[in-house]
């Protein structure tokens, strides 16, 4: 390849220093939220408004319940409490309903001590009032327990989801479970475009809302960008996921970035949590050992990392979650009308 001009080069810089800049400011800004002695635990962050705090480091339900062997998830849960994971991510449709049944299992064993040390969190599939209600209490009984700490509506990803939720009830029957003490605090997750996350934000004042974070959604279509600043408006607190590029991580699989960057990327942003899929005890030990021992993405690291990246990420190659409907669930395409 030629070498750019002298204008261009120059220009190329300038901009990549003004993305690290903002991204600095997001690190500094999440930085100053931990509360962690060194060597102890894991760095922990307010959610929100709420006056609760949970650890950087999310366990996600969809990974937990795809380990085959069911006492090995249940072993994965119990380790990870141990190393000081106090949050746990799941929903009412992961492996139809499965994920809820093996963490419930996890959480209720030895008397429920588990489930007393968790800060726990699902999701309602539906927009509609009846059937929210109808999926919350199913969440409830696999889960075992008398109360959500934290509930959202899941997949808000079409322009007319925002809308749904309201005139379809759902919102409202939400909020009345709510009232009866089966559910702590409300948000909503989404994956598909940061303007329909900003089209739901005023709905209602959410506890939380749930997106994807990584080094890719820096360049295209970027939640970091514009939805944390306008949650961080309003008192709602960020929960980052896809940290890898969802699924397997593709932009570890495609050599992007390391594990280690990513995750680490994600924690540096202002963020309370990163949902982390992790199936095995090695993932969990490499995960928590990130997490523990965890210093920001910032200064010339952070510029690297970013120059790196860019490449690979403007035209959203490693987060078709954000184009597509193929990595919507089956239940959210049957209710938008795809096969």
């Amino acid at each position: 390849m030629a070498d750019l001009p002298i204008d261009e080069t120059r220009r190329e810089f300038l901009q990549a220093g003004v993305a690290a800049t903002a991204a600095i400011t997001l690190a500094s800004s999440a930085r100053a939220a931990e509360d962690k002695k060194p060597g102890e635990g894991l760095p922990m962050r307010p959610v929100g408004n709420t006056g609760v705090r949970v650890s950087i480091l999310c366990l996600g339900g969809w990974h937990i319940g795809d380990v085959k062997d069911k006492d090995e998830a249940v072993k994965i849960m119990h380790a990870a409490i141990d190393e000081g994971v106090n949050f746990f991510d799941n929903c009412w449709d992961y492996h139809d309903g499965g994920s809820e049944e093996i963490m419930g299992k996890a959480l209720a064993a030895d008397g429920g001590k588990w489930r007393k040390k968790v800060f726990l969190m699902t999701k309602v599939c539906s927009r509609k009032g009846p059937e929210v209600r109808k999926q919350i209490e199913d969440s409830l009984k696999r889960l075992q327990t008398d109360v959500i700490d934290l509930m959202q509506m899941h997949e808000i990803n079409w322009d007319n989801d925002p809308e749904w939720v309201v005139e379809q009830g759902g919102l409202a029957e939400l909020l009345k479970m709510q009232k009866e003490g089966k559910v702590k605090y409300v948000g909503f997750t989404g994956h598909k475009s940061p303007h329909i996350h900003l089209k739901m934000m005023p709905v209602h004042k959410w506890d939380t809302v749930q997106c994807p974070i990584n080094v890719c959604d820096h360049f295209y279509r970027s939640f970091a960008k514009e939805v944390i600043p306008a949650a961080k408006k309003q008192g709602t607190a960020v929960i980052g996921m896809k940290s890898l590029g969802g699924g397997k991580g593709k932009i570890v699989q495609d050599g992007v970035a390391t594990a280690e960057e990513c995750l680490r990327f994600a924690m540096s942003q202002d963020v309370v949590s990163v949902v982390s899929g992790i199936d095995s005890m090695d993932v969990l030990k490499k995960n928590v050992a990130t997490a523990r021992n965890f210093k920001p993405v910032e200064g010339d690291e952070l510029a690297k990392l970013l120059a790196k990246v860019k490449p690979h990420a403007g035209d959203g190659r490693h987060e078709r979650f954000k184009s597509t409907i193929d990595f919507d669930g089956p239940y959210h395409r049957k209710q938008h009308g795809f096969a």
